[in-house]
């Protein structure tokens, strides 16, 4: 072995895992060139493509899908809050075609059931006390008991005008009807005033309370919200001048016709 083969002999021997075989002289091989196309690909680097890829995607799906569906439920909420927080717009337009005047000569409405008519005079009366629009007065007494003197409700409201016990004082008959109307329209009045006049709002208040009648539709309770679509509506129909109501038309279907028919009963209408 010639002095130059020990020496290299000496280099290759050098105890690490690789080297478990007798070391073999060197022969020359030639340069093999490594493309960086040639090299396996990198985990990580394909790990972090195949993340990207499917955000992408995932980002597109939700553009194309997922957004659009959203805007059409966002659209449908808001129209169905703005249908409800004024008449409908077909009531508003047919304001004409249902009656352009008015034959009935009373003091009230001709919209106004016939069991709220029966109360008429007391109702003028009752208005007058209270410095109240007479159509005002029955449009809450349409809706609140259509003119049934002994209505009571689940949650304990009693009367004419639905007042609830707290309102009255002891030993006063909540049934009666000049004392139920008193009540219940001293409520509205304060409400009236509560809203600066807002007659809508008052209704809401009437309904749902002072906290109501200081808030607005987005903080209604659901009952307050129709409460406050049918009394607006019928409302409107009244000072419009109509001869028949669409607005009530349409709360008769929703359940009021039944409360009518009790009242009729109770008054001996029918």
């Amino acid at each position: 072995m010639t002095v130059y083969e020990q020496q290299l002999t000496t280099f290759w021997t050098v105890e690490t895992p690789l080297n478990d075989h007798e070391y073999e002289p060197y022969q020359y091989e030639p340069e093999i060139v490594i493309d960086e196309y040639d090299l396996p690909p990198d985990p990580m680097q394909r790990r972090m493509v195949m993340i990207v890829t499917f955000v992408v995607v995932g980002a597109i799906l939700f553009a194309g899908l997922v957004v659009p569906r959203l805007a059409r439920a966002s659209a449908t909420a808001a129209g169905s809050n703005q249908a409800a927080a004024a008449p409908p717009a077909d009531v508003a337009d047919s304001a004409g075609a249902v009656g352009s005047t008015v034959d009935y000569q009373g003091k009230i409405s001709a919209v106004f059931s016939d069991e709220v008519k029966y109360w008429e005079s007391d109702i003028v009366r009752w208005a007058s006390e209270f410095n109240l629009d007479p159509n005002m007065v029955a449009t809450v007494m349409q809706i609140e008991s259509c003119g049934d003197p002994q209505a009571l409700s689940i949650a304990g409201a009693q009367g004419l005008f639905q007042v609830m016990p707290f309102h009255f004082t002891a030993g006063e008959n909540m049934l009666d009807p000049d004392t139920n109307a008193r009540r219940g329209m001293n409520y509205l009045a304060e409400r009236l005033v509560q809203t600066a006049g807002d007659v809508g709002k008052a209704f809401a208040g009437y309904n749902g309370g002072h906290v109501a009648a200081g808030g607005s539709w987005s903080s209604w309770a659901a009952e307050t919200q129709r409460y406050y679509v049918w009394s607006t509506g019928i409302y409107d129909d009244a000072k419009a001048g109509l001869t028949e109501s669409p607005t009530l038309q349409e709360w008769y279907a929703a359940g009021g016709a039944s409360l009518c028919q009790q009242a009729a009963n109770r008054l001996n209408l029918r």
